[in-house]
């Protein structure tokens, strides 16, 4: 066991809607150590550094490979995947904080459903009956492949959430990740056949138009989707949209 040590500085919450508070765990530092294997550590010991016994730290974690997006947390003062931290590249203690966009379960677990509830809102799917046999799909040629293959690299984690300004108690912005999606899935052949669906809905409160292009989400995101380029297509596809919409009238 190595004698070096990590000190890690959390702020904890008991539950939704409680004041939080910090408390500051001393775990032996592992060879290649991440962030989740050292709360893991510090939930082992249950004692915080002054010798505190105290109910085990709380947090989500699933993959460990930068995939799932569930271990995203304030590193640091950034928002990151706590996965693909590794301790010993981290100035110490090392602070961990919950993401301060969505509701705080308890500790560093917050609850993410505005996004996915999001993405029902502006059908972020592509229907499919399932009653029969409808074939093969159509082809996509390889530039369009590898395009919506970089867009569906998305794990909903939530970084571009938590750096949009806009992303506030004042507005109803969706957020990038939501309408990167309607891009994703209305360059899909067989996603434009309802690609109009998906426009209504991003021209509704908390779409495209609530955007202020501050581009603090494409360098937060961790799988380096261009997100910027999916707002300004976003943006003028809605554009289109709407004088199609006038000059049918």
């Amino acid at each position: 066991m190595s004698d070096r040590t990590v000190v890690l500085r959390i702020k904890r919450q008991e539950r939704p809607g409680s004041a939080p508070y910090w408390q500051e765990f001393e775990v032996p530092l592992q060879p290649a150590m991440n962030v989740i294997a050292a709360l893991q550590a510090a939930r082992k010991l249950a004692r915080t550094r002054d010798g505190k016994t105290v109910d085990p730290v709380t947090w989500e974690s699933n993959c460990l490979e930068e995939v799932c997006g569930a271990c995203t947390m304030i590193v640091n003062g950034k928002v990151r995947q706590a996965c693909s931290a590794l301790v010993e590249h981290l100035p110490q203690p090392v602070t961990l904080e919950p993401m301060t966009k969505f509701p705080v379960v308890r500790d560093l677990c917050v609850d993410r459903s505005s996004m996915f509830e999001n993405l029902k809102k502006v059908k972020a799917w592509i229907p499919i009956d399932g009653t029969y046999d409808i074939g093969p799909g159509p082809r996509m040629g390889d530039d369009e492949a590898q395009e919506g293959y970089i867009l569906s690299r998305c794990m909903s984690c939530g970084c571009c959430v938590e750096v949009c300004p806009q992303v506030n108690d004042r507005s109803d912005f969706m957020g990038p990740a939501v309408m990167s999606q309607v891009v994703l899935f209305n360059s899909h052949p067989t996603g434009r056949l309802n690609r109009h669906e998906r426009l209504d809905a991003v021209m509704g409160p908390g779409g495209i138009q609530d955007c202020g292009k501050a581009q603090n989400c494409v360098r937060a995101c961790p799988k380096e989707i261009p997100l910027t380029e999916s707002l300004v297509r976003l943006a003028r596809e809605s554009t289109l949209h709407a004088l199609r919409d006038l000059l049918r009238k």
